[in-house]
């Protein structure tokens, strides 16, 4: 047979799903959390999953995981309707969840957090030699340098997400469901996490994966599915669709309009660290902050961009009095600043920090109690809160920065990522700083969210705050800040204008290669 006479390859047939939901609806009381929502989940493919906080994907992901069941609709794993009575039934069925939140046992070590519930036995005793070198061998395969007999409670934040995904890991899933597993994650975290990913799905594995990381989700991708409100609004196959159509089919607008424009209008120097140095919390004998000297000025935004342990939450940390300086010194509006948290924020200092769940909200207390927590002593009058005041003032601030509630008495644990958030940002404002510091304002909150935390950056900007914040995303450095700072290993290595760099000049200044040329170019425009 000649090469003109081959047949036509017939393309392979796709695979039936292995997890379907099947007309799903989940009713909270008088709330619809979703519509009749069916998706299918192939085997060997990664599914993600899009929409904006509160479109419904952490309800449907607890729904396929069984640690929620529908108010009507069904499930199917294999073509068989499955109806689980807990979350450890859908795991021993093949069926794991890493969830958005983590779900960590602090004062326990890594290998007891991995194995609890599962524990290993030999007669009748926990076999620890087998746990720890099953342990060693899943954090190998995240390549992180930690030990299984570390204690949870002295990590990172990052370091905690990768033993979350390595108890995952270690279920040996033929589903698994990923809700914003790189949310704390670095950069070479992300990639590993992703080679990881691509291996399960390679042995067949079927992956559901959540992010507000859009561009980095959809590379990642082989199907995409998009909520709205609760709805299943579209699906295609990733090679078909780009970012632009999955913001416009998730929010209905570009992805640039996600971005405040606004007109800087800089003064006085707000906020000036000269020299300053921070050791290192989990090794004192190193410095997470070298020698660093800034000027922020009221009126401006300045971002630092910085990778996971580039020293940026040490600085500002640092800034705010939660971590003691090494050396150096810190001023605000030209007055030496020292202190604990509490003092600096009666002089004007005040932080919104990375991990809201566990540093800026009480779970327990309403949203107004959260707004007026940090603030609670400017309403005070002979030595008794007027609640009326208070209640006004909290008001105000739900307006101000738009947050989604029924009221501020209802649980600050029943609004969305991004509404938590704003809650945080409301109570620093309530304590009418002059310097406004935010740690990776935008982590963990969807596309629209984002849009609305930056808008409140700019309007206290406008209004004269200096504005400083942290971030680990690209887009963001090169969109938001008026000026935008680059840390690497402890040190600035590039002050830059809006405009000044490309992506590509950011990354590659990130990753700690030479900087000289970008930072001459920097002192050319600045003279």
């Amino acid at each position: 047979m000649t090469a003109a006479t081959h047949p036509t390859a017939t393309p392979a047939p796709p695979a039936a799903p292995v997890l379907r939901a099947v007309d799903v609806t989940k009713v909270y009381g008088g709330t619809t959390a979703l519509k009749g929502v069916s998706l299918d989940i192939a085997p060997g493919r990664v599914t993600v999953l899009f929409g904006e906080n509160g479109a419904g994907k952490s309800t449907l992901m607890k729904i396929l995981s069984a640690v929620e069941s529908p108010t009507t609709g069904q499930i199917e794993l294999d073509g068989n309707v499955v109806r689980f009575g807990s979350a450890r039934e859908a795991a021993d069925s093949g069926i794991s969840i890493i969830h958005q939140e983590l779900s960590l046992c602090p004062n326990l070590s890594i290998q007891d957090n991995l194995f609890l519930g599962r524990e290993h036995t030999r007669r009748l005793l926990i076999d620890r030699g087998a746990q720890r070198a099953q342990a060693a061998a899943v954090l190998g395969r995240l390549d992180d340098a930690l030990d299984p007999d570390d204690q949870v409670g002295d990590l990172r934040l990052g370091q905690q997400q990768l033993v979350e995904i390595a108890r995952a890991l270690l279920q040996n899933a033929r589903v698994l469901i990923m809700d914003e597993p790189t949310s704390a994650l670095s950069a070479p975290e992300v990639e590993i996490l992703f080679q990881v990913v691509r291996e399960l799905t390679a042995e067949g594995v079927a992956v559901v994966y959540i992010s507000h990381h859009l561009e980095e989700a959809l590379a990642l991708a082989d199907d995409v599915a998009v909520l709205r409100d609760g709805s299943m609004v579209a699906t295609a196959v990733a090679a078909d669709i780009d970012l632009g159509w999955v913001v416009r089919t998730m929010v209905g607008r570009e992805q640039d309009d996600l971005f405040p424009v606004r007109e800087s209008r800089p003064g006085t120097v707000a906020l000036e660290t000269v020299d300053l140095c921070v050791a290192d919390p989990a090794h004192p004998d190193r410095l997470a902050v070298d020698s660093v000297s800034l000027q922020v000025r009221a009126g401006e935004t300045v971002g630092i961009y910085g990778l996971m342990g580039s020293g940026r939450t040490e600085l500002l940390e640092c800034l705010a009095g939660r971590l003691p300086a090494a050396s150096g010194e810190t001023r605000l509006h030209g007055e030496p600043v020292t202190g604990n948290v509490r003092q600096r924020v009666r002089t004007g200092l005040a932080l919104v920090p990375e991990d809201r769940q566990r540093d800026g909200l009480v779970q327990l207390m309403t949203v107004g109690e959260n707004l007026s927590l940090a603030a609670i002593t400017r309403y005070v009058r002979r030595f008794v809160v007027s609640r009326s005041r208070e209640r006004a003032a909290v008001e105000s601030m739900i307006s101000d920065i738009t947050v989604k509630t029924a009221g501020a008495d209802a649980a600050v644990g029943s609004l969305s990522g991004g509404n938590q958030q704003k809650v945080v940002i409301g109570k620093a404002l309530m304590t009418e700083p002059r310097v406004l510091l935010l740690d990776e304002p935008s982590r963990g909150v969807d596309v629209a969210a984002k849009a609305d935390v930056f808008e409140v950056m700019a309007d206290q900007a406008a209004r004269g705050l200096a504005v400083l914040f942290t971030t680990s995303e690209a887009e963001e450095a090169l969109h938001i800040p008026d000026r935008l700072l680059v840390l690497v290993r402890g040190r600035l290595v590039a002050d830059l204008r809006a405009g000044d760099i490309t992506r590509d000049q950011l990354m590659s200044l990130a990753d700690g290669a030479d900087t000289t040329e970008a930072t001459e170019a920097t002192e050319e425009d600045h003279r």
